[in-house]
């Protein structure tokens, strides 16, 4: 039987210290229930330690980024209020980041039931922004398989968000090209298209998840929809900025 507390502690623990070896090693039997459980059991963790949930992450999207990480579907994870960050991110609050640009929703209402009319699901969104995930992992080398990455919050690590909303109305979703450069070279591309054939596929999909779980998403949530190009690794020094058509651009540094 996999200790679900145990791993749940060291992944924590992980964060602070050094990577751990994969998950998915030292427990061969776990299951991907199993990695939701451990991740709930950090969620609730952090959250009686005072850390406030801000919405949601929808990773492993794109294709591209699942043939990077060798997996096959889709992942979700929280986001909290503290891994909000303007344009700068210090030195030492990640282990191992990588930068990808994504497409944000913040929603408008409740959404309490699958929702499979994707003009219905765009009427639940208040509005989108540009963003980029600065995804991270406690897994040494980023030695990834599925139980590995949800276990650990599906790799999160930060988020940096637009600041001027656009509302999604008459927007081609699938088709907003994605241009992102890495100290001023261009350094992913991709579409919308990327994101599971169209960003509102992706939270189709997290509603699905979530209203299995008896976990609705709510008013006000933030959801990262996922990954429009490869990620790309970063280091202190590095400057990144993207563009999404239609949607607006946005940047980060990393701090020496």
């Amino acid at each position: 039987m996999v200790d679900h507390q145990a791993c749940a502690a060291r992944i924590r623990a992980a964060y602070t210290g050094r990577a751990l070896a994969p998950i998915r090693h030292a427990e061969p039997d776990a299951t991907l229930t199993d990695a939701y459980a451990i991740q709930t059991l950090n969620r609730d963790h952090w959250v009686a330690e005072g850390r406030t949930i801000a919405g949601a992450k929808i990773g492993l999207t794109s294709k591209a980024v699942q043939t990077q990480l060798g997996v096959d579907q889709p992942d979700f994870g929280v986001l909290f209020a503290d891994m909000q960050v303007s344009d700068t991110v210090t030195p030492g609050r990640l282990l191992q980041p990588k930068v990808e640009a994504e497409i944000a929703f913040v929603l408008g209402r409740d959404i309490t039931a699958n929702i499979d009319d994707p003009a219905g699901l765009a009427s639940a969104i208040a509005y989108a922004l540009p963003a980029l995930e600065i995804v991270d992992s406690r897994i040494a080398d980023w030695d990834i398989g599925m139980v590995d990455t949800v276990a650990d919050n599906a790799s999160s690590g930060l988020f940096v968000l637009g600041t001027e909303p656009v509302d999604i109305g008459g927007l081609d979703l699938a088709g907003c090209a994605m241009t992102m450069a890495k100290n001023g070279a261009v350094a992913s591309q991709g579409s919308g298209a990327a994101c599971l054939g169209n960003p509102l596929n992706a939270l189709e999909w997290l509603v699905s998840m979530r209203i299995a779980r008896g976990e609705p998403l709510r008013a006000g949530d933030i959801i990262l929809s996922g990954a429009l190009g490869p990620m790309v690794p970063a280091v202190p020094g590095d400057r990144f900025e993207a563009g999404i058509e239609g949607i607006g651009g946005i940047g980060v540094t990393f701090a020496r």
